[in-house]
């Protein structure tokens, strides 16, 4: 069976959005392979900031963020705070082996910190959360100390971004990337066997710039 890769880190809500389309992706044959990977680093390597790291995208992140949830009818509360430390569940989500019971945890840590207020950076909480789905959360806990997690999670990063992801949620299917959880459409469309055409998108890549944006 074919795969969609989600990359994701609990840092944006729109992670939390798109989890909640998992059962929709897997209805078109396919299944969804969850891949923790830490965001930030992304935007260190790519040179960007976060869309929470400019004030006026910050408002309107978690506007269009409540727009969306609200037509999914879901509530939305938020973390205690934002941003928050994402490398707890991150690590603890890379230590899960099950496909399932990976995309099981990420789920209900996505649905208790966006939906519940809880802080999805507390060991305490997350343990809680792995016990709720059927996992031994104290030995989750206690591998994402683990060196070989930390190094597990700083490989799959480094490999997301030199496959050229570079934000959360993204999906990847037969090497095409869809970027967002606004993207589901576009992702089902291209499993269904439509695609763009390859050749005129490089062609038109491939011009030259008529001008260019000059540092101020």
């Amino acid at each position: 069976m074919q795969t969609v890769r989600m990359y994701v880190d609990p840092i944006s809500p729109f992670v939390w959005l798109a989890t909640k389309q998992v059962a929709r992706i897997e209805a078109a044959g396919v299944q969804v392979e969850m891949v923790p990977v830490l965001f930030a680093a992304m935007l260190n390597k790519h040179g960007l900031v976060g869309p929470a790291e400019v004030p006026a995208k910050r408002v309107l992140t978690f506007r269009d963020v409540m727009r969306q949830a609200d037509a999914q009818g879901l509530a939305f509360v938020g973390p205690p705070g934002h941003p928050f430390n994402p490398l707890p569940m991150l690590r603890m989500a890379t230590a899960i082996d099950g496909r399932v019971e990976r995309i099981a945890f990420v789920t209900a840590v996505m649905a208790a910190c966006w939906e519940q207020g809880q802080d999805a950076q507390d060991f305490g909480v997350l343990a809680r959360v792995a016990r709720d789905c059927g996992l031994d959360g104290e030995a989750l806990v206690a591998a994402a100390s683990s060196p070989e997690v930390k190094a597990e999670l700083a490989r799959a990063t480094e490999q997301a971004i030199a496959d050229g992801v570079f934000g959360v949620p993204s999906l990847v299917y037969q090497d095409e990337l869809f970027w967002g959880a606004d993207r589901i459409d576009s992702l089902l469309r291209r499993v269904a066997g439509h695609r763009i055409d390859e050749a005129r998108l490089q062609a038109f890549l491939g011009r030259a710039p008529l001008a260019s944006r000059q540092p101020r």
